[in-house]
């Protein structure tokens, strides 16, 4: 998914830097819409499994802590493993669809000039 979202942010800079002639402004935003309604569908699923991931290396450590065992230390480890990657993810998807919300209001801009 990191793939296909840097992708299509490429793809919408270069439309946007240099756009084709003749570029029907309102299909690209509809184009554009549903695919901010995509990622932010993954964003959505990728924040609720962070957030559960956060809670289960949090409650973890505290089982850790209180009932030391190699056992507890190689599970909260493991989760401190794939909590990173989550948040790294998360972050991507968040910031992408940032820019995307930039792009869209680019794109209404120049579909207002050209109606002028």
């Amino acid at each position: 998914m990191g793939e296909r979202i840097k992708n299509y942010l490429k793809q919408i800079d270069e439309m946007l830097e240099n756009p084709p002639e003749g570029t029907d402004y309102g299909k690209e935003i509809e184009k554009h819409l549903v695919q901010i309604g995509f990622f932010m569908h993954e964003r959505l699923i990728h924040l609720i499994v962070t957030v559960l991931f956060a809670i289960l290396t949090v409650a973890t450590i505290f089982f850790a802590v209180a009932s030391p065992s190699i056992g507890m230390l190689v599970l909260t480890v493991a989760f401190m493993c794939l909590l990173i990657p989550y948040i790294s993810h998360y972050y991507l998807l968040e910031n992408s669809v940032q820019k995307m919300y930039k792009q869209y209001d680019e794109m209404l801009k120049r579909k207002e000039n050209a109606k002028s």
